[in-house]
């Protein structure tokens, strides 16, 4: 096969025509995962349903949605990524329009829970690592944090709207709401989606025909499934994927786990309107989109161990401010908003990177969708725990303050990433952290 050309000078690359499609997609899956935080007061007010019942369900959600990943990461690779985008998006959208007629726990536990759980996993992080390391050679901490900011987006777009659907409509009609966001967005990759840069003749962006670097190759065949299990075998026989898995847990558990979940109906309990609460989510997305795009620049250029180490410390102190802010004048809330805001997925960008270089960027989708799989298992716990929290005790301060005190501790694990060892069978390599 003849060696691809990069384009002429001017001429836009198609790895950024896939990025922007990739930023929709993950867009539309945030604003439908989003949705849970403006639903559990007014299902919890129809049905009589309990705090705990109603956190299993988004917990089972949140778990399902990170263990699916690195399964979907070996389905885009056996399939291809268009395909495998385009059944998941078809899942989450009839997922979310069944959730209208359900009438019992159970229905809300497997549509809400599994069904869409099932979807949005392959709409997830493992989907922007996957994208930026195959199509990205040149600016890929950037593009991977734009991609991760997608989060912040849709819950700046869906939580306000939702919020006040739910207040003037139902909540039925916010559900079919995020159900279109999800049909939307199936011919659009159908039609502007591809799987590698040769499809189109191009090899990544920034690297030059054949470039060694590029993590373009045959496809591999075989079992998803095999492959998925054989990559996680390889990480278990890693100190610095325990580490990386580890802080990524915690990472979940004080994010989309808690924060995500909780805020709103915490918020709520405190006097503040729900539509105010869920703008009040909408802005800290705000200043998740700056921080997290910030992070992928820096991540191009600084150590990413030790801008682990700077996030999860300021998100730690940020969680323990928190409940002393919820019970105090709106100054405080709003110092919380922006603080929290900025620190809330800029860990993103640095965890891929130091997944790339230790596993290889070739084996990066697979390695850090199970990295995102404990990210996921960190907020179930933390989804159904806090509601747990709060149905026996009555509030979810003691949640918050957990939550703070674990990125205490993630900031210490981070920090030991890639010191060698006697006996470490992977060690990080030494241009980790360096500039591309």
């Amino acid at each position: 096969m003849a060696a691809a050309e990069r384009p002429p000078r001017g001429r836009l690359h198609y790895a950024w025509i896939v990025a922007g499609v990739t930023f929709l997609v993950l867009l539309s899956a945030a604003g439908i995962r989003s949705t849970p935080g403006v639903l559990i007061i007014p299902l919890e007010q129809e049905f009589g349903w309990t705090r705990a019942t109603l956190s299993l369900a988004v917990g089972v959600n949140i778990l399902l949605y990170g263990l699916f990943g690195p399964f979907a990461a070996a389905l885009m690779d056996r399939f291809g990524v268009r395909r495998v985008m385009v059944t998941s998006l078809a899942l989450v959208a009839a997922g979310a329009s069944l959730t209208t007629i359900m009438r019992t726990p159970w229905q809300l536990l497997l549509l809400w829970g599994v069904v869409v759980g099932l979807g949005t996993g392959t709409t997830a992080l493992v989907l922007g690592a996957y994208v930026a390391n195959r199509w990205f050679v040149e600016r890929r901490g950037l593009v991977m944090g734009l991609l991760t900011a997608s989060t912040a987006t849709g819950q700046l777009l869906f939580l306000p709207l939702l919020a006040s659907v739910v207040v003037s409509h139902g909540w039925r009609l916010a559900a079919l709401i995020a159900s279109g966001a999800a049909l939307v967005m199936v011919p659009v990759v159908a039609i502007f989606m591809r799987n590698e840069p040769r499809d189109v003749g191009l090899t990544p962006f920034g690297a030059p025909a054949e470039d060694p670097k590029s993590p373009q190759g045959a496809p591999p065949g075989g079992n998803p499934a095999t492959a998925a299990l054989s990559a996680l075998g390889r990480g278990f026989g890693s100190r610095d994927f325990w580490l990386l898995a580890g802080s990524f847990y915690i990472c979940g558990a004080s994010t989309n786990g808690l924060i995500g979940t909780h805020l709103i109906p915490a918020s709520m309990e405190h006097g503040i309107p729900e539509v105010a609460a869920a703008s009040m989510v909408a802005a800290m997305g705000v200043f998740d989109l700056i921080g997290t795009t910030v992070s992928g620049w820096l991540t191009d250029r600084w150590d990413s161990r030790y801008l682990l180490c700077w996030y999860y410390g300021l998100r730690g102190l940020s969680l323990l401010f928190l409940p002393y802010a919820l019970g105090t004048q709106f100054l405080s809330l709003a110092v919380f908003v922006v603080f929290y805001g900025l620190d809330w997925v800029a860990t993103v960008p640095p965890t891929v990177r130091l997944t790339a270089d230790i596993f290889g960027k070739r084996n990066v989708g697979l390695m850090f969708g199970w990295i995102a799989a404990a990210h996921q298992m960190g907020a179930a716990t933390a989804a159904f725990g806090a509601g747990a929290v709060r149905t026996w005790f009555g509030s979810y301060q003691m949640a918050f303050m957990t939550s703070g005190l674990l990125c205490l501790i993630a900031s210490g694990l981070v920090i030991r990433i890639g010191q060698i060892r006697k006996g470490d069978p992977v060690g990080l390599p030494a241009e980790a952290g360096a500039s591309v």
